[in-house]
């Protein structure tokens, strides 16, 4: 069953997709970056070579031929799926394919809407069965 994790309270979401992409890296993990479009892919691929500062990390979309050999993949179509180990959800709405992952992390800022939506697909998720670890951000921002 999918290990789902909710990291509450970040300060700035995609910032906190690269640290937890470098984080599973480092365990040996490949990652998925699952957007909701185009725009916030292209953010994301500008980020992941600078965050973190100290290394960069190896990235493409899924439908690169290099995809089957690079750690760090960025999805906006959720449509391939080359690996199946960790999973980071920056959608609105849980990834229709997210049980295929070992793991998921849903990140969620401080925005009352962006919350909100996260308490639904934090009910969604334990509605099915799945334990769910939440992480409050702002303790370690301080």
């Amino acid at each position: 069953m999918t290990q789902i994790d909710f990291y509450t309270r970040a300060p700035d979401r995609l910032h906190t997709a690269c640290r937890l992409a470098a984080k599973a890296r480092n365990h040996g993990l490949r990652v998925t970056l699952y957007c909701p479009d185009h725009e916030i892919a292209a953010r994301l691929d500008r980020l992941l070579w600078t965050v973190p500062a100290t290394g960069f990390l190896p990235h493409c979309a899924p439908d690169d031929r290099l995809a089957s050999v690079t750690p760090v993949l960025i999805d906006a179509k959720g449509e391939t799926h080359p690996h199946d180990e960790m999973l980071i959800n920056l959608h609105t709405e849980w990834p229709a394919f997210f049980s295929r992952y070992q793991r998921l992390a849903e990140i969620v800022g401080s925005d009352d809407a962006e919350r909100a939506q996260a308490r639904e697909r934090y009910r969604f998720y334990r509605d099915r069965g799945y334990a769910i670890r939440t992480h409050d951000l702002s303790a370690a921002a301080s």
